[in-house]
């Protein structure tokens, strides 16, 4: 039995997921404020993360230098603490409440309307799962995504159930074949996709990631290209403060796919570094997106 199953830590996961429950109806703001002085104490706590994220930040933003860097590095640590106890709000407050905290720009009905499978692009901000519940709350297009199958049960099915609550979709893991989904695609469902993650050289090719080779999965632009797919970016913030989350549906690429899968994962990294540099404390720096090298290449984060 691993660690991750051992009925201690399902006890655990059950005692975070009820200490989440119960705060799930204090104010944002509220929330907000506990999240920054939690995200402080996780800065100086979490230090492989820290290290991680700080590499990052030394190969994307070279030209920030170290002290702007590391200011950066806090405040992205005071978002991801702030979304991670406020998925309390996301995963248990209800509908009218999740509501009434987003606020939509774009348009959100396109998939709706769209009479041809759709592809959301939705890259790894910290918010992402305030965009997943307002692609369910604010549209009617059933949806289907791919999500990364947790080791621990508890948190595995919460995750699930907090995601798919709303109705309407189904969650798919990334370790099992992409059968069901493809099915589900062309039965009508719309596809939440989360392209920028670095999950190993099979089916992906190097693919510079703000100017640095980062294994990137093709599997978004072939999927396009097989399934005649229309791609709409969707990105998600957290606002300051309480005052909720924003989640902008930009407009549909009207020439995307090329055909050319190489190229059109290039302009998906592009466009991402882009959505980066207009936000760079929400993205997602605790990854490590440089893991995997080309070949005879050192590792970046030793």
């Amino acid at each position: 039995m691993s660690r991750s199953n051992s009925p201690l830590a399902q006890l655990g996961a059950r005692a975070m997921l009820g200490l989440l429950w119960l705060i799930h109806g204090l104010p944002l703001g509220v929330l907000a404020a506990l999240g920054r002085g939690l995200g402080l104490l996780l800065y100086a706590l979490a230090g492989s993360r820290r290290r991680v994220a700080r590499r990052n930040l030394q190969l994307c933003l070279p030209e920030l230098d170290d002290q702007a860097r590391e200011a950066l590095l806090r405040q992205h640590f005071q978002w991801l603490t702030r979304s991670i106890l406020e998925r309390a709000v996301i995963w248990y407050a209800p509908p009218e409440r999740l509501k009434r905290l987003i606020r939509i720009e774009g348009d959100v009905g396109f998939a709706e309307r769209h009479p041809g499978a759709v592809m959301w692009l939705t890259p790894h901000f910290v918010a992402l799962d305030v965009a997943g519940a307002a692609t369910t709350l604010f549209q009617k297009r059933w949806i289907g995504t791919i999500y990364q199958r947790q080791s621990n049960p508890v948190f595995d099915a919460a995750m699930r159930q907090g995601r798919l609550r709303h109705g309407g979709g189904e969650a798919f893991a990334r370790s099992e074949t992409a059968l069901p989904l493809v099915r589900a695609i062309k039965r009508g469902a719309g596809f939440i996709n989360l392209p920028d993650m670095d999950f190993g050289s099979r089916d992906a090719a190097f693919v510079p990631f703000f100017g640095v080779p980062a294994a990137t999965l093709l599997a978004p632009a072939r999927m396009a290209a097989t399934l005649k797919m229309t791609v709409q970016p969707v990105v998600a913030d957290i606002l300051p403060g309480g005052q909720g989350y924003r989640i902008r549906y930009l407009e549909p690429w009207a020439d995307f796919p090329t055909g050319d899968e190489l190229a059109d994962t290039r302009r998906i990294n592009a466009w991402i570094e882009t959505e980066i540099r207009r936000n760079p404390a929400q993205y997602l720096w605790v990854h490590r997106r440089f893991k995997t090298r080309p070949p005879g290449e050192p590792s970046l984060y030793t």
